[in-house]
């Protein structure tokens, strides 16, 4: 293989079209463009999007950054530092922490335990879902952390 091997195949390129050089040339005086229009003058066309007037696509969607969540999961949350002021091996719920006024409404949804704070009791905590660093806390001082099924 040469430098000089390194040519386009034979009929891969086509000579350019020469327009506006008379009939004979088959592009004549309008070059191809037809008589009148906005396509036909000189100058660029329209830019990309452009509708003839009509609201263009691209301003006719929804200006949304990301697509919403239809049906978001909502949970009642609560941090392992407030759990640190119950007793020693009690079971942790969230209708227990409502009769203890730990949490004031449970109207969220149901329990979730994040790992905000230290706790150094072990507790039995049943809630519906745990943060990876609660579920560590809570298990590094003995106690047990349970999933139950949210109830809808």
């Amino acid at each position: 293989m040469r430098l000089n091997d390194a040519i386009p195949k034979k009929g891969s390129r086509r000579s350019r079209r020469r327009v506006g050089r008379g009939i004979a040339a088959g592009q004549g005086a309008s070059c191809g463009f037809g008589m009148r229009g906005q396509k036909s003058r000189s100058g660029t066309g329209t830019k990309p999007g452009f509708e003839g007037g009509q609201m263009p696509l691209y301003r006719r969607v929804p200006k949304l950054k990301h697509f919403t969540v239809i049906n978001p999961r909502r949970y009642t949350t609560i941090n392992v530092s407030k759990l640190a002021s119950l007793p020693a091996n009690a079971e942790v719920t969230l209708e227990s922490l409502l009769e203890q006024g730990l949490l004031t409404a449970s109207n969220q949804g149901p329990l979730k335990v994040l790992g905000n704070g230290e706790i150094n009791v072990a507790l039995n905590v049943k809630a519906a879902a745990f943060s990876a660093s609660a579920k560590e806390k809570i298990e590094a001082v003995g106690g047990s952390c349970e999933v139950v099924e949210a109830k809808a």
